[in-house]
This record gives C-alpha cells, sequence and structure tokens, in this order.
C-alpha cells in the first residue's frame, strides 16, 4: 500500500470516519427487492422486436424480387 501513498495511520483514520458515520458512502447498504416485471411490457418487446425483424426480411425479400424481374427482363 506504501507504494499507492497509503499508510496505515490513513487506513486506520479512514475506519474511524467509516465507524462513526461520518463516510456514508462506504457504509454497507442492503439492497432493495428486484423491481417486478410487466409480463404484457416484455411480450411486448419481444414483438416489436419480432416486427423489426420480420419488416427488415421483408424489405430484403422485396429488393431479391427486383433483381429477379431486371434479370428475367435481359
Amino acid at each position: 500500500l506504501r507504494r499507492e501513498g497509503l499508510y496505515s495511520s490513513l487506513l486506520t483514520y479512514w475506519r474511524r470516519e467509516r465507524a462513526d458515520g461520518i463516510l456514508e458512502a462506504l457504509t454497507p447498504r442492503k439492497r432493495g427487492p428486484k423491481s417486478q416485471r410487466n409480463p404484457l411490457e416484455e411480450e411486448n418487446q419481444k414483438l416489436r422486436r419480432q416486427n423489426a425483424r420480420l419488416s427488415e426480411d421483408l424489405r430484403k425479400a422485396h429488393i431479391i424480387i427486383d433483381v429477379q424481374k431486371k434479370v428475367a427482363a435481359l
């Protein structure tokens, strides 16, 4: 720790401040409960992703069909 400029006196000072409650950011906190996911929101997101994927597939299919029409016209 000395290589980094941290000495034992500084560590004991920080520990004392933490014990006294001065350093509130260093005190361990109990985590709250996880938020409940809305199943409708999850399904909505899933359907939006599926819709975007299918729209992209349809766009690619239209491009392929247009190219095939042009090749067949030659």
